[in-house]
């Protein structure tokens, strides 16, 4: 038959006719897909909404029977606690200098963490000769098997933070991370070290994944807020940094060993000051509080919304530990951002193995020495944080003279990244292109001034606009983004050996740099689509949606107090009167 003559009986030609079996299969494959995406948008509402409810309660503004102490009744006559304004117990109402230490305990902590990712960085060779290492993609594992853990915890502390509390947590989580430091101090071979080292790794995890929620319980303010992630994302590179020099200068003069017992002697000071670390999350106070007026007298009902929601094992697997996977997976923003950290970081560990490339192999520098090279890396994430709070200036000034661009949620952090983006760029391409013998070994590693400035610049701004976005959830989409990150940052490193060996010093760099230009581009359709994106996010949409209903309703509970203090104050008049 003729394709003129199909096409006039209404058949499809033969050439075009698409087979029942695949187009049945390509039919359920659609349902499939769908009846998942209606699965994860029913449990993220459900998410939100049950989050929000929570977060009502706790402010007191839950519906229900106002009683006369200004608390709530549910239906069974239980009184449910809340904050009261100026509540002093209030997170948010916390004097300065207690936020202060907090943040400063963070910092500290986080970079025990991130100090102990880099910590064998130039002591693998000494460690594979003692062990008789010879595999060249063994030798990247000490540091692989630390970020693998990076990848496994944040997944589970991120979340479980928002289910059961900070401070338990992060005490847990750093004291083993103490004990898994001195497991690999004294490790008595290679595989126990890399075991040692995923333990490790997992624990010390816990601050990257909980710090951004600690930040969210204490600052309303997201200025005051975003300025205080700055000073910790600064410590998040340093942590890394220190690690080669200590490695470096420990590992050619009183053994390997000595660098996981430095990592020690650092992890086990900084114990001490998060075991002072406050709880910070408002529903386990408050659950804490009812909990103590019960035990001071058995009659009372107070419970805190907390404590009435069920919490059974279903829930925490498919709705909380989920979460940071729905994001990732349903959520553009969180999925681009974490592309683009995902690639700058795995690039920044690249340098462990790229870094005695260049500074041993091509300018015969000693381990130690070229552990130093790492500090202009430092001293550019310093100079990025007085470009950071130059920006929130501008920005403040441009909102008090209502600027128009200044409104847009976009322009809050985003445009850092669009700076950092290209600064990072060039210093890959400066690194790898000044690297040769005639050229002083300064040259290259004066690099690390861009690179240190632009890798602050974009996380700086990236993890700010997601823990501005999606806010409650903060910790899980900064989980997300951590695991992400990690795995990259677990696989490239493993290739930086043989691309150095094929490309040359200058085709792996401007491999990575050419790579980095496409992903820089990100920030910018932030800025230009951004709003569009989160408008057609479901779960932005969810959230913004439940606190709009509870910023509806906190006003009309402001109002029905006032009426009940007005109608009490004028009681009380006229009683004084008879």
């Amino acid at each position: 038959m003729s394709e003129s003559s199909d096409a006039e009986s209404g058949i499809a030609p033969q050439s075009l006719r698409v087979p029942t079996n695949v187009s049945s299969r390509s039919r359920r494959l659609d349902g499939a897909f769908g009846h998942f995406a209606d699965l994860v948008q029913t449990i993220s509402n459900q998410d939100a909404i049950t989050r929000y409810k929570t977060e009502e309660a706790d402010n007191g503004i839950p519906i229900g029977d106002l009683t006369d102490t200004g608390q709530f009744r549910d239906a069974e006559g239980r009184t449910i606690l809340s904050w009261e304004a100026g509540d002093k117990e209030n997170p948010y109402n916390w004097p300065l200098w207690r936020k202060n230490v907090i943040l400063l305990t963070t910092m500290l902590a986080v970079s025990n963490s991130t100090m102990g990712s880099a910590l064998p960085s130039m002591a693998i060779p000494f460690i594979a000769r003692e062990w008789g290492i010879t595999s060249q993609i063994q030798l990247v594992l000490p540091i692989s098997a630390y970020l693998v853990g990076y990848v496994c915890g944040p997944m589970i502390w991120g979340p479980l933070s928002e289910h059961i509390g900070r401070r338990n947590l992060s005490i847990g989580s750093f004291f083993m991370l103490t004990v898994w430091t001195l497991a690999c101090a004294l490790a008595p071979n290679w595989p126990a070290l890399l075991i040692f080292r995923f333990f490790a790794g997992a624990s010390g995890s816990a601050p990257i994944a909980i710090v951004t929620g600690i930040f969210a319980d204490i600052y309303d303010d997201s200025v005051v807020r975003g300025r205080a992630m700055a000073w910790f994302m600064a410590t998040t590179v340093f942590g890394p940094l220190f690690a080669p020099i200590i490695s470096g200068f420990c590992s050619t003069s009183i053994g390997w060993r000595w660098s996981f017992w430095v990592g020690l002697m650092s992890a086990g000071a900084t114990l001490v000051l998060v075991c002072f670390l406050p709880e910070t999350y408002a529903p386990v106070l408050l659950s804490r509080r009812a909990a103590k007026i019960r035990k001071a007298d058995p009659t009372v009902q107070v419970y805190s919304a907390t404590e009435l929601d069920p919490h059974d094992f279903r829930q925490l697997v498919t709705r909380v530990l989920t979460r940071p996977i729905r994001m990732l997976l349903t959520e553009l923003i969180v999925t681009a951002t974490c592309l683009y950290l995902s690639l700058v970081y795995a690039i920044f560990y690249m340098s462990f193995q790229a870094f005695p490339i260049i500074f041993q192999n091509v300018y015969g520098l000693s381990p130690g020495v070229t552990g130093l090279c790492y500090l202009p890396i430092g001293a550019g994430a310093l100079l990025s944080l007085p470009v950071f709070f130059s920006y929130d200036y501008v920005l403040l000034n441009a909102k008090a003279r209502g600027a128009e661009w200044a409104q847009k949620e976009e322009f809050r952090r985003v445009p850092l990244a669009t700076l950092g983006g290209p600064l990072f760029v060039v210093s890959l391409f400066w690194l790898g292109w000044s690297a040769r013998s005639n050229v002083p070994f300064v040259v290259p590693m004066l690099a690390g001034i861009p690179f240190g400035a632009g890798f602050m610049l974009i996380f700086m701004a990236l993890l700010n606009y997601i823990t501005d976005a999606y806010e409650i959830f903060a910790a899980s989409a900064n989980a997300a983004a951590s695991s992400c990150r990690s795995v990259f940052a677990v696989i490239l490193p493993l290739a930086t050996r043989s691309m150095f060996a094929r490309l040359g010093i200058n085709g792996a760099c401007s491999l990575l740099g050419g790579l980095s230009l496409v992903m820089c581009v990100i920030p910018f359709i932030f800025i230009w689509k951004g709003e569009e994106i989160r408008a057609r996010s479901k779960f932005c949409l969810a959230l913004r949606e439940q606190k709009l209903e509870m910023e509806q309703r906190n006003t009309k509970l402001r109002s029905r107090r006032m009426s009940k203090a007005g109608d009490r104050e004028r009681v009380s008049e006229t009683k004084e009167s008879v």
